[in-house]
């Protein structure tokens, strides 16, 4: 009886581990899934991978102010880069692939940071409502 319950544990665990692994995308494969379609091409006026000049201003926004606005959608840019179950750690990792490929030096985003983003997510979201 003690191996049926170490196995079903086990087996439990590993499931769950390989769901999340399923889940978890590197910030490149979210860019080349999501992302690509529009800042690949420059699709109405979004800024290209690598296009330094572009994507300098947007950077000095910083990660925060970024990432949050583009998550809740921004200028032609829907929400969540048009992927309605993209996380905003997903978003986030994208979002450093793209900047660290032009002209930026982010790092993956940790909790604090993300919790700073949500913060921002919400009020830029209560603002777009008052409109």
């Amino acid at each position: 009886m003690k191996l049926k319950s170490t196995v079903f544990l086990l087996s439990s665990f590993l499931g769950v581990f390989l769901v999340g692994s399923v889940h978890a995308q590197s910030g490149e494969n979210t860019y080349k899934q999501v992302c690509a379609s529009c800042h690949g091409a420059g699709v109405l006026n979004a800024p290209k991978l690598g296009d330094k000049a572009k994507w300098a201003p947007l950077i000095a926004e910083g990660q925060v102010i970024l990432t949050a606005h583009g998550y809740v959608g921004v200028r032609s840019m829907p929400a969540k880069g048009g992927n309605p179950n993209l996380s905003i750690e997903g978003f986030a990792d994208a979002l450093v692939y793209m900047v660290n490929n032009s002209g930026g030096n982010w790092k993956s985003p940790n909790a604090q940071t993300i919790a700073a983003i949500n913060k921002e997510v919400e009020a830029r979201k209560a603002g777009l409502n008052k409109k």
